[in-house]
């Protein structure tokens, strides 16, 4: 199984998975062989499963990682790092072989072992990377074994300096590449941020790629390489397929551009009186209304050309009491009027109509609604306006943005709720050829091996199994409430571990929940009101003494009795069928 380019087609946008929060993990050391702990291995089914090819370290690499030797504990530091003050990296990592879908017997790779949890673990080059004038080639595999509902899978590449080798590993940690996928709720997307240095300013700005591809979210081993060509251009694989590709330079590419625009609006400029920026006037011709315009005119008229059917029967009424009704037990025609039977169809009209005969109405073509002064092109119309442009100050040229400092290592600094995510086969280097070697000699044996797996563990289709979406847009058409169910219960979740992560990661989802709240509390305060008020009626209103009526002065006052209410409130109106 050769890899090829070709577009990408998207990814699953649904991949569920059990959160199982064992709190020891959380602060146990980082081990490099499969521990007690660890999951048991899930029943393999029927399929060959050869053992795993160690290869030797490409020509062209700065780094090749398969994780096999013992040294890689070594090799990979675990950081011990405080979080912006707040958040440990409490995380914990491990050197084992995959337990979800297993491809090849004693593949191991880096897995992320704590659920809802910073981690953060990284190595060291023994030699700078210099990409100048180089073609940069990132590669590596990424296995959610129990899917990915909210955390991320990237790698940094870390900038060379002091505080590289000196300092632990965390979220300010400088670099200069960010790569590879990052999910929680609706957002979904492969990550490509350049760290670039803005000559003008001396500092640091995060250029991201503007339309990012759509990371795979499923349980096998999926492929993500990063090519980055000494002419700017640039390619986003994924699983062997072209996902992204463009230049570097290309306007709208990346956000904001490596190049600043040459030429900025003037914060100076006032627009001026005189000028007048509508487009259209009323018609100074067309002041007032026609002495032909009806604004009174119905929107709709009697048929004039309709004519009653020769078997209507107008002296036959459409509706009669129902013979079959019969007045309740309880009715008390003293206190509750005369008894009426509900009206039911005339059955004699089955076949023809009755009742009144009323024309059909029809649009009324003399209709022409409220009268509104025409609007007419405005001959002084100057269009928009904009302040004029002006050279930018801080304009530059960044002609090589892939000509990037030196990196001294590579590290992953990640939040996740779910865990057990590994990272295997890591190639850095400068040949595409290389990391296609590698792809077609590991990646390509064990997906080929996952992918039989899957398909022969799958249980039999139920009606409650959750479906898979290419895109949240998918989710949110198929099924609305589950989509608001499912995004709200990642947000609780989210906001459980780390609520300024997940206000960040689900705004919309935040801003929902707030106006929720405030709305529920509105509610609960005025039915509150409404009930303090009415106690405190009861309690401090003087009792009026109530005048009992008589039975006569109570029919006096209402004559026609209840009869009438009970015989409208009975559906004794006239009606008409047509």
């Amino acid at each position: 199984m050769r890899l090829r380019t070709s577009t990408a087609l998207g990814c699953l946008y649904a991949a569920s998975a059990a959160l199982a929060a064992d709190d020891s993990d959380i602060f146990d050391q980082i081990v490099n062989v499969k521990s007690k702990e660890a999951e048991p291995s899930a029943p393999k089914a029927e399929i060959e499963h050869p053992d795993v090819t160690i290869l030797d370290k490409p020509e062209n690499a700065v780094l090749f990682e398969q994780f096999q030797d013992a040294g890689a504990a070594e090799r990979w530091k675990a950081s011990n790092a405080k979080k912006d003050e707040e958040f440990s990296y409490v995380g914990k990592w491990g050197f084992e072989e995959s337990t979800v879908l297993p491809g090849l017997d004693g593949d191991k790779g880096l897995i992320m072992k704590s659920p809802a949890a910073h981690h953060a673990i990284s190595t060291r080059f023994d030699k700078p990377l210099d990409n100048t004038g180089k073609t940069l080639v990132l590669q590596y595999e990424v296995k959610l074994q129990k899917g990915l509902e909210c955390g991320g899978a990237y790698m940094k590449l870390l900038s060379e300096n002091a505080a590289l080798h000196q300092e632990e590993f965390s979220s300010e940690s400088p670099y200069q590449v960010m790569f590879g996928p990052d999910k929680c709720g609706s957002t979904n997307k492969v990550h490509f941020i350049v760290r670039r240095k803005n000559p003008k300013t001396e500092e640091y700005e995060e250029k991201h790629l503007a339309l990012p591809p759509i990371a795979r979210i499923n349980k096998l081993s999926n492929l993500y390489t990063l090519v980055i060509h000494p002419n700017q251009d640039f390619e986003i694989r994924i699983n062997g397929e072209v996902s992204r590709a463009g230049n570097l330079r290309d306007e709208g590419t990346f956000k904001p551009a490596f190049d600043p625009p040459k030429e900025i609006e003037d914060e100076n400029d006032e627009k001026p009186d005189d000028w007048v920026d509508e487009e259209y006037i009323p018609d100074p011709d067309q002041a007032e209304k026609p002495a032909d315009w009806d604004e009174d005119a119905p929107f709709q008229i009697p048929d004039p050309d309709a004519e009653k059917p020769e078997d209507w029967d107008e002296d036959t009424p459409a509706y009669i009491p129902d013979p079959e009704a019969e007045k309740p037990e309880d009715w008390d025609d003293e206190e509750d009027g005369e008894w009426v039977a509900p009206e039911v169809p005339n059955p004699e009209c089955e076949d023809h109509g009755c009742g009144p005969w009323e024309a059909p109405l029809i649009r009324n073509p003399n209709y022409k609604g409220k009268w509104v002064q025409p609007k007419i092109k405005n001959p002084d119309y100057k269009g928009e306006w904009s302040p004029r442009l002006i050279p930018n100050p801080d304009y530059y040229e960044d002609k090589t943005p892939s000509n990037l400092e030196p990196i001294g290592g590579i590290g992953f600094e990640l939040w996740t709720m779910q865990n057990m995510i590994m990272f295997d086969n890591i190639y850095l280097g400068h040949s595409v050829a290389e990391a296609e070697s590698v792809g077609n000699s590991t990646w390509a044996v064990k997906h080929k091996i996952e992918e039989a797996e899957e398909e022969a563990l799958a249980p039999p289709p139920t009606k409650k199994e959750r479906k898979n979406y290419e895109s949240a847009l998918d989710f949110f058409r198929d099924d609305p409430l589950g989509y608001i169910v499912e995004s709200l219960r990642m947000f609780i979740l989210s906001f459980s571990v780390d609520p300024v992560s997940a206000i960040k990661n689900q705004p919309s989802v935040a801003v929902s929940v707030a106006v929720t709240m405030l709305s529920g509390f509105a509610i609960v305060f005025g039915i509150l009101n409404v009930i303090l008020y009415g106690i405190k009626s009861a309690l401090f209103s003087k009792k009026q003494p109530v005048k009992k009526e008589s039975k006569e002065e109570k029919s006096s006052q209402e004559p026609s009795g209840k009869s009438s209410s009970a015989a409208a409130s009975s559906g004794s109106a006239t009606k008409r069928k047509t």
